[in-house]
């Protein structure tokens, strides 16, 4: 089970506004550049990803049907800020994996805690 989404909502009120500040820049962490599905709506949201050979892993802390993971899937990609870049994903896709391979062995332990096991792959663009 995933975090609850009254702190997904207080998250979005407040942590995300402040943690979009420095997540493009810190290891395991990036933003999500994605526009709204309705709206066109241009939206950053931070979140805790992990790089891969050919792309990279987003945790799916509040799940897979939060609004951000709905807009980058009916896009077919978004792009990211990593490490001070701006990179072109494509090719979203959810994966449910229990024993979160994909993640480094600290971050799979703390996921493991919180129940957290859907993840979205993301390709690089230029591909392999």
């Amino acid at each position: 089970m995933p975090i609850p989404k009254v702190v997904a909502r207080a998250n979005r009120m407040v942590t995300n506004r402040v943690t979009r500040l420095f997540a493009g820049r810190m290891p395991w962490f990036g933003v999500i550049l994605h526009r709204g599905r309705r709206s066109g709506q241009p939206y950053r949201t931070p979140v805790n990803m992990f790089r891969l050979p050919h792309g990279y892993v987003v945790a799916l802390t509040y799940g897979p049907d939060s609004d951000w993971v709905r807009n980058v899937l009916a896009a077919g990609g978004c792009d990211l800020l990593v490490r001070g870049r701006r990179v072109h994903m494509v090719d979203p896709r959810i994966v449910h994996d229990e024993s979160r391979h994909d993640i480094p062995p600290v971050v799979r332990r703390i996921l493991g805690l919180l129940h957290v096991s859907d993840f979205l792959h993301l390709a690089d663009a230029g591909g392999p």
